[in-house]
């Protein structure tokens, strides 16, 4: 059987610039990632269309990056079954329009959504829902887990409360 994709959505080229660490982190997980550029509202018959033949084209996980009124994850969702994780991309008012267009949508159709710019996040989300059936990849994230976990507690060795932090 063929290894399960993610697929990586975004609404402009402008929001590359966060996505690209969404794709390199999967790509650093092993992950089979494709990147497309489409609009919830200036081609939502493509970005439709893709939505309902994601499945068959072994897709497992749908990344949609947008922006401002930020409709293309809740758009693609309506149109499939598989699991859309939600990128806000800060185009406008610090991204809080585009966190609260992607989060609040109607019952039933829900979008899964980390914070604004979380590019990082959203990848390593789409890897979680990955891990469930994939036992090398759940090893991966259990492993990064403990390096953040050891990155932490350095920090706290190494940290001295001195007044001039203070200041």
């Amino acid at each position: 059987m063929e290894e399960k994709k993610v697929a990586v959505v975004m609404g402009s080229d402008s929001d590359l610039k966060i996505v690209k660490e969404t794709i390199k982190t999967l790509k650093n997980f092993g992950i089979n990632t494709e990147v497309f550029i489409m609009s919830a509202h200036k081609s939502p018959d493509i970005t439709a269309e893709f939505a309902k033949n994601a499945k068959a084209r072994n897709f497992a996980v749908i990344i949609a990056a947008a922006g401002m009124a930020a409709h293309l994850a809740g758009v693609i969702a309506s149109y499939t079954t598989l699991p859309v994780i939600g990128l806000p991309i800060n185009c406008s008012l610090s991204g809080v329009d585009a966190l609260i267009s992607t989060v609040q949508m109607p019952p039933k159709v829900p979008v899964l959504t980390v914070g604004v710019d979380a590019a990082e996040n959203a990848a390593i989300a789409a890897c979680q829902i990955l891990a469930i059936h994939n036992k090398q990849l759940e090893k991966k994230l259990e492993e990064l887990k403990e390096a953040v976990k050891e990155s932490v507690v350095a920090k706290n060795e190494n940290f001295k409360l001195t007044d001039s932090l203070l200041i």
